[in-house]
């Protein structure tokens, strides 16, 4: 099953639960945390929700994001209760790419690929264990979600506006603190690949952006295997594409133990609040000589998460006035 949040005709919001072709409004649902609140109470799980409250009206999801009505699958009427995170380095053939921009940062290796290799011989621990902590970083918070089809926006100051094709992982708190997963997404972790790659502990500087996912959730399990593809339009035409891995099987890290290494920390359980944590990826039109453009589309799309992402590319002139701090 999948789920979306739109706003309809009317400028009222709604969720879509999709199954196979078929799209149907869910009765009395008008946010997909609302409705997970709601599985939460009930003590039953997110399908089970949907299905006691039988279909509604049918949907046609494809529309409406032709016609700039869907939303992000999962946010937070609050954007500050909404937190942007991710990981990297945790796929396999990742390290080729951070390694190649961070050459020279040690004598014998970087310490993106010391990175790596502490997941590949620790990021998989037994059932009950704790793994190798992995690579974590911050992106933002609800005011840098950016919904499916709106422009990803590139300040003046970046020094490079690029893509990053990953699974995003949704979760709300639960009232008693629990971490709980609704499901995944394709997710676009926009990033400036030049500015980290200027120095690896800009890193934090780099993600620092804004970032889209969906437009529909996965609920359930994330595959073992999960191939899509990434393009890049300009005028148009794809002028690059290539396709992208994930799912565990190609990961370095377990689900869990990425999930351990988010949660662990108790800012992160505050109940109400929601979190979309991607998981990273080995596939960046930069690592092949791609400089984007104002104007340039990005296109992320797997078969088994439903609708392809698509964002358009928004750069903000050059714009270096000292932002002034006043005292009170």
């Amino acid at each position: 099953m999948w789920l979306s949040q739109l706003s309809l005709p009317n400028g009222t919001r709604a969720v879509a639960a999709r199954r196979h072709q078929e799209a149907h409004l869910v009765p009395g649902a008008t946010t997909t945390r609302e409705l997970a609140l709601a599985a939460l109470a009930a003590g039953r799980s997110l399908t089970a929700e949907v299905e006691t409250r039988g279909p509604g009206d049918a949907i046609d999801l494809r529309a409406a994001l032709e016609e700039g009505r869907l939303l992000l699958p999962l946010d937070h009427e609050d954007p500050a209760h909404l937190h942007l995170t991710g990981t990297g380095l945790t796929h396999l053939g990742s390290a080729a790419t951070r390694d190649a921009m961070h050459q020279g940062a040690t004598e014998n290796m970087t310490d993106s690929m010391k990175m790596f290799r502490m997941g590949l011989e620790g990021g998989k621990p037994e059932d009950g264990e704790v793994g190798a902590q992995p690579e974590w970083f911050y992106k933002g918070n609800g005011h840098a979600a950016v919904r499916p089809g709106a422009a990803l926006t590139s300040p003046g100051f970046a020094m490079d506006a690029g893509e990053e094709p990953e699974i995003a992982g949704l979760y709300l708190i639960a009232p008693d603190g629990r971490p709980v997963r609704l499901g995944f997404a394709l997710g676009n972790e926009f990033s400036d690949h030049v500015t980290e790659r200027g120095n690896y502990l800009w890193l934090a500087h780099s993600k620092l952006r804004p970032a889209s996912y969906g437009p529909e959730m996965r609920v359930g399990d994330l595959p073992d295997h999960v191939e899509g593809n990434s393009r890049l339009i300009r005028n148009g035409r794809t002028i690059w594409e290539k396709p992208f891995l994930s799912g565990e099987a190609n990961m370095s890290h377990s689900l869990a133990n990425l999930e351990h290494h988010h949660f662990k920390y108790d800012l992160f359980r505050q109940p109400g609040d929601v979190h979309v944590h991607f998981f990273g990826t080995a596939t960046l039109s930069f690592a092949d000589g791609i400089t984007t453009q104002d104007g340039d589309a990005f296109e992320i799309e797997c078969s088994d998460f439903g609708l392809p992402l698509r964002n358009p590319l928004m750069q903000h002139d050059a714009d270096q006035t000292l932002v002034a701090v006043t005292a009170l």
